[in-house]
């Protein structure tokens, strides 16, 4: 269908007021939009509602039907960037879809009145009628797709920035700087934080339990090769609901810190790893202290347990377990025989034999110190 050029004309002069009800209603009827025209995205809005008015009179003026072709390519344009503006704007697809349903309905009335009143033919009416919803149908179409484009990218932009705010809070970076990381990521600094380094295929059936802020770091962690490994941030989060969340998995938990001390977290998590320990490292507090520093323990014990090297192997490793038993039950001859599942006389004779070796080194604190760090 093609609108005489006299109906055209006229429509075509109302354009501005047309143009002025559709914003009007618009503002009205969706609530997502009340605020939006004061902004500068409301300059954009109302020139796009311009646009779109006159790209479909230049349609309808030349008789071309939108639906199955292409519209004037700068229209359809118009309305992929405002689907992309309604995004960074905040607002969702529905929003926009409500407004182009009242815009559609608005210009309806407006401009199917003012082309009767030109002189649109009566049968005509319902054919423009068609025209018009269907003009606003691929419209609404380009809008949705740059929506969905506007959104998958920003998504994706905003996980890379996750990324690497993680991966500078697990490295210490300067505190400056993992502020303005976060402020670009959207991200709250929260109070506390904890790491957890797990199998990167144990990801994803974690992280439902756990908080949306979650961070997730899966390449380029700082201290590791390992390509199976991830680690996540975790912030403000009850430790037994952590470690219920993590129960039967390989997960390492670093200690829960204020935000600030997190790469600490993430380091004591990794020397836990490398001691093939898996679970709540809090737990395991004394094995991680011993094993700081390796070759000052092994040279520890070589000096702290040389007496032993005076008799048999395995009368040393019978001696060397009744010593750290005798330690750590403080004396006592019947907790050590039961912890032992021997006789108590059998404690009294090797307890014998253990001062013959050591001396009064069993009485000095600071050698009984040795001997229990040693023995641990």
């Amino acid at each position: 269908m093609a609108l005489q050029p006299l109906v055209a004309e006229a429509m075509r002069g109302d354009l501005r007021r047309t143009g002025t009800e559709v914003v009007a209603a618009i503002v009205a009827e969706v609530p997502d939009y009340r605020d939006a025209f004061a902004g500068p995205m409301g300059a954009t809005i109302e020139q796009a509602v311009a646009l779109a008015l006159d790209g479909f009179l230049e349609l309808a003026g030349r008789g071309i039907e939108p639906e199955g072709q292409q519209a004037i390519e700068t229209v359809v344009e118009g309305a992929y960037r405002l689907g992309q503006g309604e995004v960074r704007s905040g607002r969702s697809m529905e929003a926009l879809l409500a407004a182009y349903r009242v815009g559609a309905r608005v210009a309806w009335r407006s401009l199917a009145g003012r082309g009767v009143a030109a002189g649109l033919p009566a049968e005509q009416v319902a054919a423009f009628a068609e025209l018009v919803f269907a003009y606003i149908d691929q419209l609404s179409a380009a809008s949705a797709a740059g929506h969905a484009d506007e959104l998958e990218n920003s998504g994706r932009v905003r996980q890379r920035l996750l990324e690497r705010l993680a991966r500078q809070l697990l490295a210490g970076s300067p505190e400056a700087t993992v502020e303005v990381a976060a402020r670009r990521a959207e991200w709250s600094l929260p109070t506390t934080l904890t790491a957890v380094v797990l199998p990167t295929s144990q990801v994803r059936g974690v992280l439902p339990a756990l908080s949306s802020a979650t961070l997730v770091a899966v390449e380029d962690l700082p201290g590791v090769d390992d390509p199976e490994a991830a680690v996540l941030v975790v912030p403000d989060v009850h430790r037994a609901v952590l470690l219920r969340a993590l129960e039967g998995r390989r997960a390492v938990v670093g200690p829960t810190v204020g935000w600030r001390e997190v790469s600490g977290s993430y380091q004591r998590a990794l020397r836990a790893r490398a001691l093939e320990v898996v679970g709540d490292t809090d737990a395991e507090l004394p094995r991680l202290v011993l094993a700081a520093d390796r070759q000052a323990l092994a040279d520890l014990r070589a000096r702290a347990l040389a007496p032993l090297a005076e008799v048999r192997e395995s009368t040393a490793d019978k001696l060397g377990e009744t010593l750290r038993a005798w330690l750590l039950c403080r004396g006592r001859r019947e907790q050590v025989a039961e912890l032992l599942h021997v006789h108590p006389q059998t404690v009294r004779y090797r307890v014998g034999r253990l001062r013959e070796l050591f001396g009064d080194d069993l009485d000095d604190p600071e050698r009984v110190l040795e001997l229990v760090l040693a023995l641990g």
